[in-house]
């Protein structure tokens, strides 16, 4: 069964110690035990280990958050390889993908489910949390099918990429960690951890920008403060009446949503 965030958790014992719940030690554990080295990404990273809010946790090797695996070298695929991973879900639009072609596009446990439309506006005007508010209300079918592929995917590791690994794939996962049970702070000190990841390869990005205002929009853009994650999920909250009431409205029923949450959970 998903969390029941009513559920009381189970006491600490040697057996079921308990999970970190502070940032401080959400990224300790991330920068101990979630990184992944997958060359040449940069921001890749298992969200197992992530505490739920009743006292269990994520499995390890549920759920791989990534960037481009476009990037990726000889030695990145077989790590991938290597993962155990049964699904890789490319979020990206056609027109993004690039002249090389993606290493396991035809690889049968690759699945391309763009969540926004060729037409689709960038909307780069707006503030991020604005950004990420105004794609899941444009397009909660596509999120949904999305969500619904890591719901269904067989047995083993679910890749979850976009293009930095933190806009589609920040709001991927977050739906995905919500539904298991995790709790927003805790969901949101996670995303804020792919700044970090990519701002040696965003600063280089942003040296090959001769545009003065797509610079400034660029450089806008590129931050990850917990602060924009939680005001995304608000905006499901004060909208929809949380994640899973969006997923519904996207299609999901109640039993695949509880299908998503087991597969995530320990427990």
């Amino acid at each position: 069964m998903s969390a029941d965030p009513d559920q009381t958790a189970e006491p600490q014992t040697a057996e079921h110690p308990a999970a970190p719940t502070s940032t401080a030690e959400i990224g300790a554990v991330a920068a101990a035990e979630r990184d992944l080295d997958w060359p040449e990404c940069h921001n890749v990273r298992d969200v197992g280990g992530l505490p739920t809010m009743d006292g269990h946790c994520i499995k390890r090797g549920a759920l791989i958050r990534a960037d481009s695996l476009n990037r990726l070298t000889v030695q990145g695929i077989a790590a991938v390889n290597a993962a155990g991973v049964s699904r890789i879900i490319d979020l990206r639009r056609q027109t993004e993908q690039g002249v090389a072609a993606h290493p396991f596009k035809a690889d049968p446990r690759y699945v391309n489910i763009p969540v926004q439309d060729p037409a689709d506006p960038d909307h780069q005007w707006m503030p991020l949390d604005g950004i990420y508010a105004t794609m899941l209300d444009l397009r909660p079918d596509l999120f949904g099918e999305a969500l619904a592929a890591v719901a269904n995917a067989p047995p083993g590791a679910v890749v979850v990429h976009c293009a930095g690994g933190k806009d589609r794939t920040g709001m991927m996962t977050a739906m995905a960690l919500s539904v298991a049970g995790v709790a927003d702070d805790v969901i949101a000190a996670d995303y804020a951890l792919s700044e970090k990841r990519l701002r040696e390869q965003s600063a280089a990005y942003v040296t090959t920008l001769t545009d003065a205002r797509l610079r400034e929009i660029v450089l806008r853009l590129q931050p990850t403060p917990p602060s924009i994650m939680l005001r995304t999920l608000a905006h499901l909250q004060a909208t929809y009446g949380g994640v899973g009431a969006y997923l519904r409205t996207a299609g999901l029923p109640d039993a695949q949503l509880h299908q998503l949450g087991d597969r995530l959970r320990e427990g």
